[in-house]
């Protein structure tokens, strides 16, 4: 049981739901007609879970072209994020059209396209663009990336895979993480086990943590449809939760996962961008001449969110220690793959005072939500902290508040024996030292919450943000126990 200090006891609601599988049904028009909303998810048309569309990720496609200001184009103006597509096939941004409310993604075979002269390495499987096994395979296909990233969510898509050996996947990437809320491929030309199917939709969950060597599945789940996949349109929906996740298909679960039942496999702890695309599976098969051009269909990309009266929610990865803080005003760099751990514009982490090495880091495996939180180790007998204070520091710039009333909160554990009565939290600009106070009076070896109130006449400045103290004026001259800090959050008082 978590216990409130100093101000109120928190009640904390929890809702279950059954993650047991679906039996398919035995028999499924493809000309199924299948209530949707645009406002609200196809699993929850009445909309009892309160989501609210995200607008900078969802797209109608109605246009007559792509929608720039969403979507990255593969290959626009010659500019390719991560990679040019599964070789032998290369993503080419012309085959990105929009007509008649519809995304279509074009495979073509393009004797005449200036393939890259370069190899993509997949895993075993490396092949250069627009060859196969040394002999000519032009293909030209398709994606587009969402420019925002968002953390949890209902994404839903309604979607019709092309008539080819070529996949219609819908996935999304983020720190360290890769969710793929489906894979189809309806022509296959090598059956093996454990391959996609024409009649399939294969959700899997990839870590890509270091090493990122293969394999990175962590968890999925394959369903076997009652038709094929290129034969009509239909609804795929995923729910993204934050210790949670549930397959939808027009409408109806599926199949979930949770975090207790996965532990530390549990991987989708950041904030995610949005892929969709085709791509050759060069170990089911290739695709022929006479099977191009196939096109890749959809109706809507949709994404729902709920909302949150924690102020630091658009960014609760970072302060509850998974992740890089996102500053999505600045460019997402081209070359950055999810394994990417280099702070630059986009992403910046945690930072640690000089001296805090020893005392402080960021660990896996023992959490309040998510796999990580900030440790403190602590010291043993005869020993005592080297420095005046250990410190982590958001990258400034991190925290944009308006003038107001406030609630700061924590998670806090903490291990037996003599431990710090404080915790600092201090906010940069304007500057504000704060306090969690009393901690040698609480319980031990279960996960608190700790809370302080403040209040702010000026606004953030744009460098402000906040920092995490344990002095050594606070600690005891030898053994000081280790304790741990997880989940931060600012809300607003009344």
């Amino acid at each position: 049981m978590k216990r409130l200090y100093k101000i109120l006891f928190v009640v904390t609601l929890f809702l279950g739901y059954n993650c047991a599988d679906t039996t398919s049904e035995k028999k499924e028009s493809t000309k199924l007609e299948v209530p949707v909303s645009k406002f609200y998810p196809a699993s929850d048309l009445e909309n009892k879970e309160g989501w609210v569309l995200n607008e900078e990720i969802s797209d109608e496609f109605e246009g007559i072209s792509i929608d720039t200001t969403k979507w990255f184009v593969e290959g626009q103006n010659g500019d390719y994020y991560i990679w040019k597509g599964r070789a032998p096939s290369q993503y080419a941004p012309h085959n990105v059209v929009v007509t008649d409310g519809k995304l279509i993604l074009k495979t073509q075979w393009e004797p005449d396209y200036a393939f890259a002269k370069e190899s993509y390495a997949d895993g075993a499987h490396k092949d250069t663009y627009g060859l196969h096994e040394g002999k000519p395979l032009p293909v030209t296909t398709a994606a587009i990336v969402s420019k925002k990233r968002f953390l949890n969510g209902y994404m839903e898509i309604k979607s019709k895979a092309p008539h080819a050996a070529m996949t219609a996947a819908f996935w999304a990437i983020g720190f360290e993480q890769e969710l793929d809320m489906y894979e189809q491929l309806a022509v296959p030309k090598i059956a093996k086990e454990g391959s996609i199917t024409n009649n399939m939709n294969r959700t899997a969950i990839h870590d890509w943590s270091p090493p990122s060597t293969r394999p990175t599945k962590a968890f999925g789940y394959d369903e076997m449809l009652p038709y094929v996949t290129s034969e009509d349109f239909h609804v795929y929906g995923v729910e993204w939760g934050e210790d949670y996740l549930k397959i939808y298909r027009n409408g109806k679960f599926i199949h979930g996962f949770t975090q207790d039942e996965l532990g530390t496999d549990w991987v989708l702890n950041n904030p995610m961008e949005i892929w969709v695309d085709s791509e050759i599976f060069k170990w089911l098969g290739v695709p022929h001449k006479e099977e191009l051009p196939a096109t890749f269909e959809a109706e809507y990309v949709r994404v729902w969110q709920k909302q949150s009266d924690n102020l630091l929610a658009k960014d609760r990865a970072f302060y509850g220690f998974e992740g890089p803080i996102l500053f999505e005003e600045n460019e997402r760099p081209l070359t950055m793959v999810p394994e990417d751990s280099n702070a630059n514009d986009y992403q910046k982490f945690w930072l640690f005072s000089e001296g805090s090495e020893k005392y402080l880091k960021i660990t896996e495996g023992h959490y309040a939500s998510g796999v990580e939180a900030l440790q403190f180790f602590g010291y043993g007998k005869n020993d005592s902290l080297n420095v005046e204070k250990v410190s982590a520091k958001t990258p400034v710039g991190s925290l944009n508040l308006p003038a107001g009333n406030y609630k700061l909160s924590a998670k806090v554990w903490l291990d037996q024996g003599r431990i710090t009565d404080t915790i600092h939290m201090s906010l940069m600009n304007p500057k504000l030292d704060l306090q969690f106070n009393g901690l040698k009076e609480m319980p031990r070896l279960e996960w608190l919450i700790v809370e302080t109130t403040f209040s702010r006449t000026e606004a953030s400045a744009k460098d402000d943000g906040i920092i995490i103290e344990i002095r050594k004026e606070d600690l005891p001259e030898t053994k000081a126990a280790k304790l741990f800090i997880d989940d931060i959050e600012i809300k607003k008082e009344n």
